[in-house]
C-alpha cells in the first residue's frame, strides 16, 4: 500500500528532522525545539483524559466551565449587555469547557457566536462534536471586530515556547538544544545575554535559570489590543507564578507522569509555568485593565462552586461523594487551587469581573 504522505515519509520522523536541522546549522534555541515538538504533538493526537497524557480542569467537572460561563455573562450584563458579543476560546481542548460555559450562559440569556483558536485537526474534530456551531481560526486575526470579546484561555499559555537563560561563570547564556544522532541534550550557548537580564538577577549564582516567553507576550498584547478596541474581557487560567523569577519549570508529561523533556520530541506534552507578572505587563502596555492573578481555588469559591456542588449533590445523591472530590481537586491548596492562578483583563470602562474584588 502506498504511503498516505510520501513526502513526509521521505523527510523522516520529527526527531530525525530536528536532528538533521541541528547537524546542518548547529544547536537550536530551546524555544524552537519546544515549538516544533508541541506543534507535532497536538496535531497528531487527543492528549486529554485517562487514555491521554493529562487532564485539565474542564474534564474534572462541569462546575468549572459553568462558573466561567456565568462569570462572563455576569460581566456582560453589568457592562450593559452590548450587542454582538462573541465567545472566544484559546486552545479549547475537546470543547468541554466551552460546552459547559455556553450551556450556563444560555440559562441567563446569553447565546453568543463561538470562535475557537485552534490549529490541531484532531482537536478541532472533537470540538466540533461538543460545539457544532463554532468557527475555527489559527489566531485572532480572523475573529470579527464588530463587538466585544468574551475570551477564555485555560491551560493555553503554558504550552507556548519558552527561552531559558542560564547563569554561567562567564555570565548569562542561552540554553540551546544539541544532538548526537537523535539523542537531544541541553547545552549553553556562547552569546552573552547579561544586558537583557533584570538587575535583581544579574548577580545570581551560576546555574540559575531565567525563563522568558516572547510568544506568550505577543499573544497577550494582540489579545489586549483587540479587547481595548472592541470591549470585552479575557479570563486566563494556568499554573504559574508572578514573575519574573529564577527557576527551571520546563517539564514533559506522558501517560500522566513526568518525563525527560528532551526525549521523544513530539510524543509528549512540553510545558512551562506561566509568568503572570510578565503577562500582566504585556496587557497593561496595550492599556487593558488587569485584575489578579488570584488562586484558582479562591476564584472558584468566589464564583459559587460551593452552592453549585451542593445543588449537583442534591440532584444526584449517588454522586455526592464524587462531586465533593471534584470540588476539592479544583480548589484544594494541595491540588489545583493554589498552583493554578486566574488573571482577567478588561477593556477600560468595563466592570471588575467577579472573583477579583
Amino acid at each position: 500500500m502506498p504511503s498516505p504522505n510520501p513526502s513526509r515519509e521521505r523527510e523522516g520522523s520529527l526527531p530525525e528532522r530536528i536532528a538533521r536541522a541541528i547537524t546542518l546549522a548547529g544547536p537550536i534555541a530551546l524555544s524552537q525545539f519546544m515549538g516544533a515538538a508541541n506543534a507535532h504533538y497536538y496535531a497528531t493526537r487527543d492528549p486529554l483524559g485517562a487514555r491521554g497524557d493529562f487532564t485539565t480542569a474542564p474534564e474534572v467537572s462541569q462546575m468549572f466551565g459553568e462558573l466561567i460561563g456565568l462569570a462572563l455573562t455576569d460581566l456582560w450584563h453589568r457592562a450593559g449587555q452590548p450587542d454582538a458579543a462573541r465567545y472566544v476560546e484559546f486552545g479549547p481542548g475537546r470543547g468541554t469547557l466551552a460546552a459547559d460555559a455556553l450551556r450556563a450562559m444560555a440559562t441567563v440569556g446569553l447565546a453568543p457566536p463561538v470562535h475557537f483558536i485552534e490549529t490541531s485537526p484532531m482537536l478541532r474534530a472533537a470540538q466540533a462534536r461538543a460545539v457544532p456551531d463554532a468557527e475555527w481560526h489559527v489566531d485572532l486575526v480572523g475573529v470579527p471586530d464588530d463587538g466585544p470579546l468574551l475570551v477564555v484561555a485555560n491551560e493555553f499559555f503554558d504550552a507556548l515556547p519558552i527561552r531559558q537563560l542560564v547563569k554561567t561563570p562567564m555570565g548569562w547564556r542561552e540554553r540551546l538544544v544539541a544532538c548526537q544522532d537523535t539523542l537531544f541534550l541541553p547545552i549553553v550557548g556562547d552569546h552573552g545575554f547579561d544586558a537583557v537580564i533584570p538587575p535583581p538577577f544579574r548577580d545570581a549564582e551560576p546555574g540559575a535559570i531565567l525563563e522568558t516567553s516572547p510568544a506568550s507576550v505577543a499573544v497577550m498584547r494582540a489579545l489586549a489590543k483587540r479587547i481595548v478596541a472592541q470591549g470585552g474581557a479575557a479570563i486566563v487560567i494556568d499554573y504559574g507564578y508572578v514573575g519574573p523569577a529564577i527557576g527551571d519549570t520546563l517539564q514533559a508529561v506522558r501517560g500522566h507522569a513526568f518525563a525527560n523533556p528532551f526525549e521523544d520530541p513530539g510524543e509528549q506534552d512540553l510545558t512551562a509555568h506561566v509568568d503572570f507578572g510578565t503577562l500582566a505587563e504585556a496587557a497593561a502596555a496595550e492599556e487593558a485593565i488587569v485584575h489578579g492573578p488570584v488562586g484558582q481555588g479562591a476564584f472558584l469559591e468566589a464564583l459559587g462552586i460551593g452552592p453549585r456542588a451542593a445543588a449537583l449533590a442534591r440532584a444526584q445523591p449517588e454522586r455526592a461523594q464524587a462531586v465533593a472530590v471534584d470540588r476539592e481537586r479544583l480548589t484544594g491548596a494541595e491540588s489545583m487551587g493554589k498552583l493554578f492562578k486566574v488573571m482577567a483583563i478588561t477593556a477600560p470602562g468595563w466592570p471588575v469581573p467577579e472573583g477579583f474584588a
